[in-house]
C-alpha cells in the first residue's frame, strides 16, 4: 500500500481567522531578502498580508538618511494606507526571504461587502498605526537621541530569570540609527558607553540589558 505524502503546513496559519479569509482571495507571492515591495510616493492598490519573514517600513531623507517606522512579521499586514487611492506614505522592504498574500483594493472591497465586520478591524489597525506615528513624532521632537535609544531598547526587551532583559531581535547599530533618526556613529558611541558602564552586553549577536538604563546620559 503506497504511503501518503507528508502533510504540508498551511501557509496561512500565521494569520488570524478574519485575515485568513481575506488572504484566500489573494495571491501568495514569495520575495527575496532586500526586495523593495512599496516605494514612497507611488500609487498602489495592494495590501500585503505577511505569511513568513519580516518587512521594514521606512522613509528616506534627501541626504540618504533613513528612519524606520516599524518592523512587521507574520500575521501582520502593510499597504492599507494607500487603499484610498492616494500615494504610498512609506517604503517597505523585505528583511528576510518573505511570503505574502497579496490582495488588491477591488478584492478587499468585495471581502468587506461580504464581511462588513472586517471594515472595523481595518479601521482599528489604521488608528493604532496613526497613534504610533504620533508617538514617534513626539519622541523625535521632545527627546534627545539617548532618550529615544532608551525607549527603543526598553520597548523591545523581555524580562529574563535573574533580572536581566533580553532583546531577541538582532539589532545592528545601523538598524538602531534608522529607528532613532540619527547617524550610526552616534548610536555606536552611545552603545559603547552603555557597555563600558555595564548596562548593556552583547551575547550571541543579541543585546542583554543587565540593569535599568539611566534616564539621562
Amino acid at each position: 500500500m503506497p504511503s501518503l505524502p507528508p502533510c504540508q503546513p498551511d501557509p496561512l496559519a500565521t494569520l488570524s481567522e478574519s485575515l485568513r479569509a481575506l488572504a484566500r482571495r489573494g495571491e501568495i507571492r514569495h520575495y527575496r531578502k532586500h526586495t523593495l515591495l512599496i516605494e514612497e510616493g507611488d500609487r498602489g492598490d495592494t495590501l500585503y498580508l505577511i505569511l513568513a519573514g519580516r518587512l521594514r517600513s521606512y522613509a528616506s531623507g534627501d541626504k540618504g538618511r533613513e528612519i524606520t517606522y516599524g518592523i512587521y512579521g507574520p500575521g501582520e499586514y502593510l499597504g492599507e494606507m494607500s487603499l484610498d487611492g492616494g500615494p504610498r506614505s512609506a517604503n517597505v522592504v523585505t528583511l528576510d526571504d518573505c511570503s505574502c498574500a497579496v490582495v488588491t483594493r477591488t478584492t478587499l472591497q468585495q471581502h468587506i461587502a461580504e464581511h462588513p465586520e472586517f471594515a472595523f478591524e481595518l479601521i482599528a489597525k489604521v488608528i493604532r498605526r496613526a497613534r504610533a506615528a504620533t508617538l514617534s513624532a513626539k519622541q523625535l521632537a521632545l527627546n534627545d537621541v539617548y532618550g529615544r535609544l532608551v525607549q527603543v531598547l526598553s520597548g523591545l526587551a523581555v524580562e529574563q530569570p535573574g533580572g536581566t532583559r533580553l532583546i531577541e531581535e538582532r539589532l545592528t547599530h545601523q538598524a538602531l540609527a534608522h529607528r532613532l533618526g540619527c547617524s550610526r556613529e552616534m548610536v555606536s558611541r552611545l552603545m559603547k558607553d552603555l557597555e563600558h558602564g555595564a548596562y548593556v552586553e552583547a551575547r550571541d549577536g543579541r543585546l542583554v540589558l543587565l540593569r535599568p538604563l539611566p534616564s539621562r546620559w
